[in-house]
This record gives C-alpha cells, sequence and structure tokens, in this order.
C-alpha cells in the first residue's frame, strides 16, 4: 500500500512538473513574440535617429551660419511641445513613474515629438546627447505594443522597462549596460531582476537591428597599457570622489537653472530662445565651438572631441565648459539628452586629472567617461559593465571602484528626478519608503528655507 501512494505521488510531482514547464514554455513563447518585433522596431528607429543626427551634425559644420538660428529652432521645438506634448514634457521621468505606477501609459506621440526636438537642437548647435531621446523612443514604442496587445499592469512595467533596454542598448552599442540601466535606473538601491531576461533580449535585438542597418558606433582605445595594482585602484577611487561630486554639480545645476528659467519665464516656448541666445554669447566670449552637439564628430582636425581625451596632450578645463554649455541647453528646455554630454565631460575631466595622479590620460579618460555618468545617473553598475564592454576588461577593477565611489559621492542626487531611493546610500532618517530624488530636493530646500 505504502509504494501505491509513492507511486502516486510521484506521478502528481511528475506531471505537476509538466505542467510548470509548460506553463513557462508558453510565457516564454509569448514573451518573445512581443520582444523580438518591439525592440527591432525601437533598433529600427535608433538606427535613423543615429544617422540624422549625423547628417544634421555635418551639415551645420558645412553651414556655420546655422548657429544663429538656434533660438528660433528652439521657439519652434518649445511651441510643438506646448500645443501638442505637454503630457509628454516630462520625458524620461514620465517613463520612470509609469513603471512604478502604471496609469495612462506613455504616449505614443513621445517618440516623433522627441526624435524632431533632439534633430532641431543637434541641426542648430545645442549642446545635447541621444541617450534620453533613445529611452523615450523605446519607452514610448513600448508603451504602444502594451495598449495595443492588452497587458495588464505587471507586463506593462515589464514592457516598458525592456524599451528603455532597447533604446539604450542601442544608442550606444552596450546591450549588457542597457540591460543592467533598465534594470538599476528605476530606484537607488535596487535592482529590478524579475525583468533581467526580457531586458536583456530586448538589448540585444535592439542592438544587432541597430548594427544591421549599417550604424557604427564610436571606437576609444586605451593605448597606453599598465599594470592594475594597488596604487591604480586607489588613484580610481580617489578620482571616483571628483567624478561623482561633478555629477551632482552637473545635475543640480541642471534642476535649478531649469526652475529658475521657469520661474522666471513662464511662457514655455520662450524659454529655448532664452538659452539659444546664451549659448550664442558663450561661444562668442570663449571663441570656438568645441563644445556645440554631441561631442562626437569634429568640425576641423584640430577641434576637441571625446576622443580628443584619450590622447597625451591635457585640456585642463575642457569638462568645465562642456558643463556649461550642455547646462545652458537642456534646463532652457531644448531636447536631447545628458548622457554623452556626460561621457565628454567624464572623460575631459579624467584627462585633466590624469597628470596629477602620474597614470596615462587615455586610462582615466576612460574612467571618467563612465564614471561620471555613474555618479549622475545613480548606476554604477550599468556603467561598470559599459566601461568593460567599451574598453574591455584589462581595467575593470578601476573602472568598477571609481563607478561606486562615484555613485557613493554624489548623494541622494541625480538626472532622474522620478528615481526612488529604495535602499538610502547613507542613513537618511528624512525620507520615507520609495521617496523620489524630486522629494529629496524639495527637503533640502525647505531645510535652506529654515536655516535662512
Amino acid at each position: 500500500m505504502r509504494a501505491t501512494f509513492r507511486n502516486l505521488y510521484d506521478q502528481f510531482n511528475m506531471a505537476a512538473f509538466i505542467r510548470d514547464r509548460r506553463t513557462h514554455a508558453m510565457s516564454v513563447l509569448r514573451w518573445t513574440l512581443i520582444l523580438v518585433p518591439m525592440a527591432a522596431a525601437v533598433g529600427t528607429l535608433c538606427a535613423t535617429f543615429l544617422w540624422s543626427l549625423d547628417a544634421v551634425t555635418r551639415l551645420r559644420f558645412a553651414f556655420p551660419w546655422l548657429l544663429y538660428l538656434l533660438p528660433i529652432g528652439g521657439f519652434m521645438v518649445g511651441l510643438l511641445y506646448h500645443l501638442t506634448g505637454r503630457s509628454v514634457e516630462g520625458g524620461n521621468n514620465l517613463i520612470v513613474e509609469q513603471i512604478h505606477e502604471p496609469g495612462g501609459g506613455v504616449p505614443l506621440r513621445m517618440a516623433p515629438l522627441i526624435f524632431f526636438g533632439t534633430v532641431v537642437t543637434h541641426l542648430f548647435g545645442g549642446s545635447a546627447g541621444r541617450e534620453g531621446t533613445a529611452v523615450q523612443l523605446g519607452g514610448s514604442l513600448a508603451s504602444g505594443f502594451g495598449r495595443a496587445l492588452k497587458l495588464d499592469a505587471e507586463a506593462t512595467r515589464t514592457l516598458l522597462m525592456t524599451g528603455i533596454a532597447a533604446g539604450f542598448g542601442a544608442v550606444f552599442g552596450t546591450p549588457i549596460a542597457g540591460a543592467v540601466f533598465a534594470l538599476e535606473v528605476l530606484a537607488i538601491g535596487r535592482v529590478e531582476y524579475r525583468a533581467l531576461v526580457p531586458c536583456l533580449v530586448a538589448a540585444l535585438v535592439g542592438d544587432w537591428t541597430c548594427l544591421a542597418w549599417g550604424i557604427h558606433h564610436g571606437v576609444y582605445h586605451v593605448d597606453a597599457i599598465i599594470p592594475v595594482d594597488a596604487p591604480v585602484v586607489a588613484k580610481a577611487g580617489v578620482a571616483g570622489i571628483a567624478f561623482g561630486l561633478t555629477g551632482l554639480t552637473f545635475a543640480e545645476a541642471n534642476h535649478a537653472l531649469g526652475g529658475w528659467l521657469k520661474r522666471l519665464v513662464p511662457y514655455g516656448p520662450l524659454r529655448p530662445v532664452i538659452g539659444g541666445l546664451a549659448v550664442i554669447a558663450l561661444v562668442w566670449l570663449l571663441g570656438t565651438r568645441d563644445y556645440l552637439g554631441l561631442g562626437t564628430l569634429a568640425a576641423t582636425p584640430d577641434s576637441l572631441t571625446i576622443a580628443s581625451f584619450f590622447g597625451p596632450d591635457t585640456h585642463s578645463w575642457s569638462w568645465a565648459l562642456k558643463l556649461l554649455f550642455t547646462v545652458v541647453t537642456l534646463s532652457a528646455g531644448f531636447k536631447g539628452g545628458e548622457v554623452t554630454p556626460l561621457f565628454f565631460i567624464g572623460a575631459a575631466l579624467g584627462n585633466a586629472l590624469a597628470p596629477m595622479f602620474g597614470v596615462p590620460s587615455g586610462l582615466f579618460a576612460a574612467i571618467g567617461f563612465v564614471a561620471l555618468f555613474a555618479g549622475a545617473a545613480n548606476t554604477p553598475l550599468a556603467c561598470t559593465f559599459m566601461g568593460i564592454e567599451l574598453f574591455g576588461a584589462a581595467y575593470a577593477v578601476p573602472i568598477a571602484v571609481a563607478c561606486f565611489v562615484s555613485y557613493l559621492c554624489s548623494g541622494h542626487n541625480g538626472i532622474y528626478l522620478s528615481q526612488r531611493v529604495a535602499v538610502p546610500k547613507v542613513p537618511a532618517a528624512h525620507l520615507t519608503p520609495d521617496a523620489t530624488l524630486r522629494d529629496a530636493r524639495t527637503h533640502r530646500a525647505s531645510r535652506r528655507r529654515t536655516r535662512a
């Protein structure tokens, strides 16, 4: 009798096991049928976007007078958003909010609006990036897929995260970093492992699709090879403090100037006009156009680009000038992103710090490239993976150390105010569970007013 019950028990377990595996297989098939076309569409859009940026940047080099139309271009984009895009003005923050608390979704019109706005910014010389556009393209398209397929709230959350991964992975050619970024950017101190495989699949498909369209990403080399010993790692950690504080400065300057302009000029389309005039004034005052645009292409052989900071020459203040140009551009309401300018600022700061630490400029440029972004975006894991994907594993340890230190030193600040604080970096009694960085800024501002 006991043997009979044992056999029945074993058969029941086997049947349950088979049912579970079948359910799992059907879920994988379902998600594959959703993710592959969605990520391929995002990769195609990103390829078109990157081709467009390259084309308008070269057009601006050929016709330098286009810079003087920057205020007009800014007004056009500002008016377009004012009339049709108020619901998507939150940009990346809107996507993060919808992942945390799915509601109305991300409107599909976000994609054409941010595409057009970013291309206009770069055509006329604004200092902005491309990551924001890629993430918004991915998020908008993923949200559209979710609505069309009538997915529930939890599935929509996952799909939005995969849209971020596909856009980020495609636009930078770093699929692993793209997947981890989508998992890590939502909350400080917490990684959304439940979407790990979908995000990786989406990032890979987005990147492969972008490459299939013939898009090539910039390649940066660390030419000098030195042993990774304790002194080098220690120097990377100390430099990480500078990268984190600079990332904090960038984020806070952008938020503070943007908030001040909104109070000073309530009518949105006029703010880019002021910002455009300020960028033109900076060009005239400094006598250089090296800090316009992405910073990945050069108008002349002696112009500065990100690649310049991997060479032997030292550029002491380029990081501060690019920071200034970018803060003025983005805080005034021009569209684009922060990440590529942060790469420029980080590489330039690493180049400036290298002689002080007695290390090759290319090594610290590579470390700064990703570490400053780690502090500003609060994504040390994604940035570590990005450093390995871009520069190889030989310097993985100093890259990781700099990224982690930068993350700690940037505090509860960042470029994405909708990021939540799941695990505070340091004890913070004023932060309620899952408070956002916007809440943290509001608390700091109220404390300053109380002290004053």
